[in-house]
């Protein structure tokens, strides 16, 4: 008839930590799954633009395909088109370098 108090006992700490464990399991797998290689994917595109030089094949965020012909200090170069059309373009809305030029040899 009448229910113990016994019955109503805290599981202790070992039960926080059972019960917290789901949230570390998932963020590891957050983690590995989407924010890796993100980081991973921008690192090599930090690195493309960095390498970007004279003469290099570039495909920018926008689509155009052009050569670039001036590679500014400020975050800028500039990129020809066709023959006589030169644009100016931020170095990060690069997406692709299609093919590189050989360095200079000394």
């Amino acid at each position: 008839m009448f229910v113990s108090p016994a019955y109503a006992q805290d599981a202790g700490a070992g039960g926080a930590l059972v019960s917290i464990l789901p949230f570390i399991l998932i963020f590891a797998i957050m983690y590995f799954l989407l924010i890796r290689p993100q980081q991973k994917k921008m690192k090599e595109h930090r690195a493309m633009v960095e390498a970007l030089r004279r003469g290099d094949q570039v495909i920018t965020a926008g689509g155009l395909v052009g050569k670039v012909t001036k590679v500014k200090e400020d975050g800028e170069i500039e990129v020809e088109l066709s023959e006589g059309v030169r644009v100016r373009v931020i170095k990060h809305t690069i997406q692709s370098v299609t093919s590189k030029t050989e360095p200079a040899k000394e």
